[in-house]
């Protein structure tokens, strides 16, 4: 099945469009753009630069992805890439940018994800699976967000941060520091309030599960003494649950402060 091309939509030569790709009134498709089969751009949306959008996904009006890094000076390049998987929606105004070639020239974005109204994934990000931002959620460069994080509107978060998958990311929430796994933040400036329960309970991770990984953060953010030696001792203590050790390799391995409770 052929695309189907609205007669006023501009798709430049080079384009590589898939099957049943439908593009609407006024879409503007670049010449180094690969559109893969059942993408769907409406009215006015846009996709630009050395982009390559996966099978199935949508762009709403205005939606604008593979723009260039927001560096002053910064002139387009064949190495600064976007990638985006299959099954992913842009809602209105949202926009994602291309990488800077100096950090790898790649943001990637996984599948299904939902980035809503005005939401932006700056370059240079790594985004997961199933990742959903909310109204004009910010997210700055080099940010690498894990599988099933949701980000409340409003939300923004500070360039190289790290946010572990099944996070839960409040609304309004300024993220400066580090996110663990399966940790839900709060306030400006973001803080720890405790696990992202609902979002565990919602993708079937059982009651053991839970209970492993609520025991592992009270051990690490709410016992005695200091941080680095409550640390120490959760590692010996729960060295044989997987989930908590998860968390715990992704502190050892944060190069920036850790979120924590205020």
């Amino acid at each position: 099945m052929s695309a189907h091309i609205h007669s006023t939509a501009y798709v430049e030569d080079g384009a590589i469009l898939g099957d049943g790709v439908q593009i609407g009134p006024f879409c503007h498709v670049g010449p180094h753009v690969t559109l893969g089969s059942g993408v769907v751009l409406k009215s006015h949306s846009v996709v630009t630069g050395h982009t390559e959008v996966g099978a199935g996904c949508v762009l709403h009006p205005h939606a604008v992805i593979g723009g260039l890094p927001q560096v002053i000076g910064f002139e387009e390049t064949p190495e600064s890439r976007l990638v985006v998987g299959s099954n992913c929606v842009f809602r209105e105004y949202a926009t994602a940018h291309s990488g800077m070639p100096k950090f790898g020239g790649l943001t990637t974005i996984g599948d299904n994800c939902f980035i809503m109204i005005g939401a932006h994934v700056a370059h240079d990000n790594q985004i997961g699976d199933n990742v959903v931002m909310a109204n004009n959620v910010s997210l700055a460069g080099h940010i690498t967000v894990g599988d099933n994080v949701w980000f409340g509107g409003l939300a923004a978060v500070h360039q190289f941060s790290r946010i572990g998958r099944n996070a839960f990311i409040g609304g309004g929430a300024i993220v400066v520091e580090d996110v663990i796994p399966f940790g839900s933040v709060v306030g400006n400036h973001a803080k720890l309030s405790g696990l992202n329960m609902v979002g565990l309970k919602r993708r079937g991770f059982s009651k053991a599960q839970i209970q492993g990984i609520r025991a592992a953060y009270k051990a690490i953010f709410l016992g005695e003494g200091l941080f680095k030696d409550r640390l120490e001792q959760a590692e010996k203590d729960f060295a044989k649950n997987e989930l908590a050790m998860e968390i715990i390799a992704f502190i050892r391995e944060s190069e920036r402060p850790i979120c924590k409770p205020g």
